[in-house]
């Protein structure tokens, strides 16, 4: 019976439930907003959909959406769900959830996903009460915080989570849940007869600032609160909105993201010289109840710190509001603290005081710091030893300034301090270069011990550390080649790249490491490319892998059959993807591209062959000073390689070429933009080379066979093997085509 009470107790729950409550997307196809994650092919969506979801911390403001996703991910694993809130549960609740979890594992090897809500409520024990179980696999984490987990959570959790953090919803995907509200029969008001006029709709999406929670709240209470008139309509307009939620509320946690997020914010406008964005920040910080001292404290370091030597009067000129502040207090303190903004950010700017720093850097790095014996104190136990001797004093002198030196000796000629060119400081500049020659004149007067030691090694995280591995596993020159062919590329880290016919994942190392929250698809042309890079891709996080599919490049068409409807791509890229087929094939397939590609994408293709082939590569060796003549006929050889070198220009062009390329994506409205060049390197002419080249069956060959007779061949193949064991110069040719959307 108590099953019975329980169940029944659940549905009135959800009948007495608030409008956002009943309204919670139940599906990823029902969720709202968060499309930078969560769209179609994104990181996070395909590990929902894979069941592959890792340890998570959802971070974000209220009201967009985490503890919807944690449901979302729950109704759609396969592995045990279960849920505590932080501000309730307690290390007994930990250990008996975690007790469940372990038995769930080892009786029937079921996983358990643990969704921990305002995870950062717990406290350092609790959380390092989870650490151990979290570290062995027993549970899976997911936390939701609307703090920032680097403060706010364990760092050792956070190392073995990955960080998702949303934001607040934009004013469209309100409409969306504002729309869906007012039309859902089950879970709104789509069986009242509800109007909303559209005033009180854009005030509501106003003023709820991207919060979800706080929309459909205030819709609530519009409805519930309002009469139906006499046809039997509830009609909401703009003054019943904004009665229902009059305020936007301020987003700020003094101890939070929004504290140091606004101060930053307000610190940078005044840096950037705008007086309108500085008093902006500043009344969101004043109305959410920001202590004034705190914002003197940071005005009076960014008199120093950015304007410095520029207007020396801005650091007299803050401490004199500040000071005038504790005299008249609130409210009329504002008028000082609002002039103190305005005046920095209408001063000069300088930061040359950061030439303190560098000072800092050489005390600390530099060996020998020794006081010049002439700066030294004479007036005790100096005069022994020649302490003091030898300084000049400057007012004895015009302009009561004489050259000498004052830095240690191992410093000579540093410089730390630049002066600005605006501002007091400017000038300054042409009197302090000429005194500086002079003293540097006066320097070479004196010995200069060793110049100072300076090092650093930040470390590389573990993924940085193998892709280091992989581009070089694929060969300085490729690396190389690498970085030229992604030179000028501008990431975000929401993009997704598809790369054509990819043999290794070097093409893919760039776009792996700078869009951790897009997503990497690799199409590969045989079995044997895909188990290669398979193999490969063991050694990345699940999430961060890049996805791979086998295609026959026979069959356009059939990328799109395995995608997400929906699923675009921001870089299409390749290195000779359609080499070798026909034309109406690979124009097919640019095709399907075109329809794949985001509004905003990019072509990079990077088409790559050989000037010279073997016959011209020979015929080069041998015409050098020197070259070998071991085993040639002298008489025949040269005109026969001669003959072949001038057909082989027509066997080396690709295809498609570069210009049947830029022909056919111009004709699809791209604008495409080419860069060519050559690269020499040499090949060894080995045992397997010849065998690759000169067997029956060898394509080469059969080649020959069209042009030459069997004796010129057999002399051409005497010809190569007098110079196995040599290196053939050779010679590639590259086109790097980059194309935009006009």
């Amino acid at each position: 019976m108590s099953d019975l009470f329980s169940h029944q107790g659940e549905i009135n729950r959800q009948a007495l439930a608030p409008l956002a409550d009943r309204l919670r997307p139940r599906s990823l196809e029902e969720f709202v907003g968060q499309a930078e994650i969560l769209g179609p092919g994104r990181l996070l969506r395909r590990a929902i959909r894979a069941d592959r979801v890792g340890n998570l911390i959802l971070h974000g403001p209220p009201g967009v959406g985490k503890t919807t996703l944690a449901r979302i991910i729950a109704s759609s694993t396969r592995a045990h769900f279960t849920s505590l809130n932080a501000v309730l549960a307690g290390v007994k609740d930990l250990r008996v959830e975690v007790e469940a979890a372990r038995q769930r594992l080892e009786r029937h090897g079921l996983r358990t996903l643990l969704f921990i809500d305002e995870v950062h409520r717990f406290n350092v024990a609790q959380q390092d009460a989870l650490l151990p179980w979290v570290e062995n696999g027993t549970v899976t984490l997911i936390g939701a915080t609307t703090e920032n987990p680097y403060f706010e959570v364990n760092k050792a959790l956070m190392s073995r989570s990955r960080l998702f953090r949303l934001q607040p919803l934009e004013p469209r995907d309100l409409r969306v849940l504002l729309e869906r509200a007012l039309a859902d029969g089950e879970r709104g008001y789509g069986g009242r007869a509800v109007e909303l006029t559209p005033e009180a709709a854009d005030h509501l999406l106003d003023v709820a600032g991207g919060d979800a929670r706080s929309l459909l709240n205030a819709l609530e209470l519009a409805v519930e609160s309002s009469a139906a008139d006499a046809s039997g309509v509830i009609r909401i307009d703009l003054e019943i909105a904004e009665q229902s939620i009059q305020q936007r509320a301020v987003l700020y946690d003094k101890q939070g993201d929004a504290h140091f997020d606004t101060i930053s914010a307000f610190i940078k406008s005044l840096r950037g010289s705008d007086p309108d964005a500085a008093l902006f920040w500043l009344a969101r910080m004043v109305e959410a109840g920001e202590n004034p001292r705190f914002i003197f404290r940071r005005m009076l370091i960014s008199a120093g710190e950015d304007i410095g030597l520029a207007d020396p009067q801005a650091m007299v000129v803050v401490e004199a509001c500040a000071a005038a502040f504790e005299r008249v207090g609130l409210p009329e303190g504002l008028y000082p603290l609002a002039q103190a903004a305005l005046y920095l950010a209408g001063a000069e700017k300088s930061n040359s005081l950061l030439g303190f720093f560098d000072a800092l850097k050489s005390v600390r790095a530099t060996n020998r710091q020794e006081v010049p014996s002439h700066l030294r104190d004479a007036n005790r136990d100096g005069a022994a030893f020649g302490d003091g001797v030898g300084y000049r004093y400057p007012h004895a002198y015009a302009e009561h300034w004489v050259a000498q030196t004052y830095l240690p000796a191992a410093l000579q000629g540093e410089v730390f301090w630049l002066p600005g060119r605006l501002g007091w400081e400017g000038g300054l500049q042409g009197r302090l270069q000429r005194r500086r020659a002079a003293q540097l004149a006066a320097a070479a007067e004196s010995a200069a011990d060793s110049g100072p030691l300076l090092s650093s090694g930040p470390d590389d995280a573990e993924l940085e550390r193998w892709l280091q591995r992989q581009a070089a596993a694929e060969g300085e020159r490729l690396d190389q080649l690498r970085q030229r062919f992604w030179q000028g590329a501008e990431w975000r880290r929401q993009d997704r790249t598809l790369i054509l016919a990819a043999r290794s994942l070097l093409w893919a190392l760039d776009p792996l490491e700078s869009c951790p929250e897009g997503g990497v698809l690799i199409s590969v042309d045989s079995a044997a490319d895909q188990e290669r890079l398979q193999a490969q891709c063991q050694l990345l996080d699940n999430l961060r892998s890049p996805r791979l599919q086998l295609l026959d490049p026979t069959r356009p068409g059939s990328l799109s059959k395995t995608m997400e409807p929906g699923e675009r791509f921001e870089w299409l890229v390749g290195r000779s993807p359609f080499q070798g087929l026909a034309p109406e094939l690979w124009q097919r397939w640019l095709e399907e591209l075109d329809q794949l590609a985001s509004p905003r994408a990019q072509w990079r293709l990077l088409l790559s062959g050989p000037l010279l082939g073997p016959a011209g590569a020979l015929a080069e060796l041998l015409a050098r000073p020197g070259g070998s003549k071991a085993g040639q006929d002298e008489r025949t050889l040269p005109e026969l390689l001669r003959r072949v070198s001038l057909e082989e220009g027509d066997w080396l062009t690709a295809q498609p070429s570069p210009a049947e390329l830029t022909g056919a994506l111009e004709a699809m409205n791209w604008q495409v933009e080419q860069e060519s060049w050559q690269e020499s390197l040499t090949l060894d002419l080995n045992e397997s080379a010849y065998q690759r080249w000169f067997s029956p069956s060898a394509a080469y060959r059969n080649r020959l066979e069209t042009v030459l007779n069997p004796v010129e061949i057999a002399t051409v193949e005497a010809g190569f093997r007098g110079q196995l064991r040599g290196q053939l110069p050779q010679r590639l040719l590259h086109h790097r085509l980059i194309a935009h959307r006009r």
